[in-house]
């Protein structure tokens, strides 16, 4: 027998895991080489300067895969709904 449930799928939902998911990583890589990621982290999003963020783990890079605008967004959106 056929099954007629339709899955769905949500691009807007996967794109907000895969941002946290990165951000997550780069928090984790900057608290690993003793910096304040928080402070790093704003650093950053004011500047869009990467070298704010350390390079270990691939963090440098993996921020930099994050368009800034849908980070800030992203931010206040989890803000505003946790």
């Amino acid at each position: 027998m056929p099954d007629d449930r339709t899955i769905t799928f949500s691009i807007a939902e996967d794109h907000s895991r895969v941002i946290k998911e990165n951000l997550t990583k780069v928090y984790d890589a900057l608290t690993e080489k003793g910096y304040n990621p928080i402070n790093q982290i704003v650093g950053y999003i004011l500047s869009e300067d990467p070298t704010y963020i350390t390079t270990h783990g691939g963090a440098r890079s993996t921020i930099r895969r994050i368009d800034r605008d849908e980070l800030l967004q992203e931010l206040l959106r989890s803000f505003l709904n946790g």
